[in-house]
């Protein structure tokens, strides 16, 4: 089974292929993100690394909810 996990792009570096995302409560990583068209302040859906689709704002923060839900319980 796979996860893929939604953040919020933050910071884009200049090579166009990575950029800094946020998962929330402070969890800040590097991910490539070569396989989107993404702006700073979109979601994007994130496996093994990579973002692999754009996300609608409610869409993701609703996944992020849920997440939250599940690792609280």
């Amino acid at each position: 089974m796979c996860l893929a996990i939604p953040a919020k792009i933050i910071e884009k570096e200049p090579n166009r292929k990575n950029a800094m995302v946020d998962f929330g409560e402070g969890t800040i990583r590097k991910i490539n993100i070569s396989l989107v068209d993404v702006k700073i302040g979109e979601y994007v859906l994130i496996h093994a690394g990579f973002a692999i689709e754009v996300l609608d704002e409610s869409e993701a923060k609703e996944t992020l909810r849920i997440w939250e839900e599940i690792l609280n319980s």
